[in-house]
């Protein structure tokens, strides 16, 4: 009765044991990186492009800090940071060219 029991249930003392493979992203970081590129190409038009490179570069920066994989956070984080270099120097030309 204690055979037929075991192959009842499938249980013969052996343990089975199942490694999945989990998925790795960091969404916040892809987030920051895509945010970066659009205020990459919409950093003239001047509040939006404002908040999206800064909402870009404190994604990108989240990204890097707290998850892995950092790869396309350290992009976001890079596009961001030269998007507002470019434009705090856009901005500065434009200023000086009114102020004459």
């Amino acid at each position: 009765m204690s055979e037929t029991q075991n192959q009842e249930t499938g249980s013969k003392g052996q343990t089975i044991i199942i490694n999945q493979p989990t998925s790795t992203s960091n969404g916040v970081g892809i987030a920051g990186f895509v945010l970066a590129l659009v205020a990459l190409l919409l950093g003239w038009v001047p509040v939006l492009g404002w908040i999206l490179w800064a909402l870009g570069l404190i994604l990108s920066f989240v990204g890097v800090l707290l998850k892995k994989p950092k790869g396309l956070a350290i992009a976001g984080l890079v596009v961001s940071v030269v998007g507002i270099i470019l434009l705090l120097f856009v901005f500065a030309t434009v200023l000086s060219a009114f102020s004459r």
